[in-house]
């Protein structure tokens, strides 16, 4: 069986600053992302869920980093590898770093529902994005088969897996809330027809904040 448990970053400090947080924005965790992260890192040493981990991933944005540096000791402690193909969907450089008023002044607003043009250019289209996530998700997964795999990222790249593994539309008609170090997992099990099916067996488990 292979398990894929994808965590939400903590929350993070461009975010508490009202700054776009890409790759020049980022500078990692708030406080109250550290606590998150913390307790997460608590729930799953005392409950063991994610013990037989055998590998951590995370994107290159600081905040996925940090969240996955103060998980390790409680998933095996293993050393992150970092991708770019897991960060969040790419802003256009010129925007990155500047404070959320800024964007309605770069981007057209309300951005297009078409999934294959992106807000406006330098852009990355929810499209592309998709393939993106679903590329590197797969190359991981096939690299670790019959393995439980961590990967530290992000809102966008754990709603686009919906896409990848549930095989739903691009356009999905309804918005997903996803909380801070939360965990959703994705389960293939074999299948004696051959048949590869995933199973979302939990999705937005944010137990572990309740008192933070």
């Amino acid at each position: 069986m292979t398990r894929l448990v994808l965590v939400r970053h903590g929350e993070a400090q461009s975010f508490v600053e009202g700054v776009i947080g890409g790759h020049q924005g980022c500078t990692g965790l708030s406080d109250l992302g550290r606590r998150q992260a913390a307790a997460l890192r608590d729930r799953l040493a005392r409950t063991g869920e994610l013990s037989d981990a055998t590998a951590i991933y995370t994107s290159t944005l600081p905040r996925a980093i940090e969240t996955a540096d103060v998980l390790s000791p409680a998933v095996g402690g293993h050393a992150s590898r970092s991708s770019c193909e897991l960060c969040e969907l790419h802003v256009d450089e010129r925007l990155d770093g500047r404070p959320f008023e800024q964007f309605s002044e770069w981007y057209d607003w309300p951005p297009t529902s078409n999934p294959y043009v992106g807000w406006t250019d330098g852009a990355e289209p929810w499209a592309e994005f998709v393939v993106r996530v679903g590329r590197e998700l797969d190359r991981i997964v096939r690299e670790h088969a019959g393995e439980t795999i961590v990967v530290v990222c992000h809102g966008g790249v754990i709603g686009a897996a919906l896409s990848v593994f549930a095989e739903l539309p691009l356009r999905q008609p309804f918005r997903l809330h996803i909380a801070n170090t939360s965990l959703t997992e994705w389960v293939l099990e074999p299948d004696p027809r051959g048949t590869e099916r995933w199973t979302l067996s939990r999705f937005n488990d944010a137990a572990h904040l309740a008192d933070v």
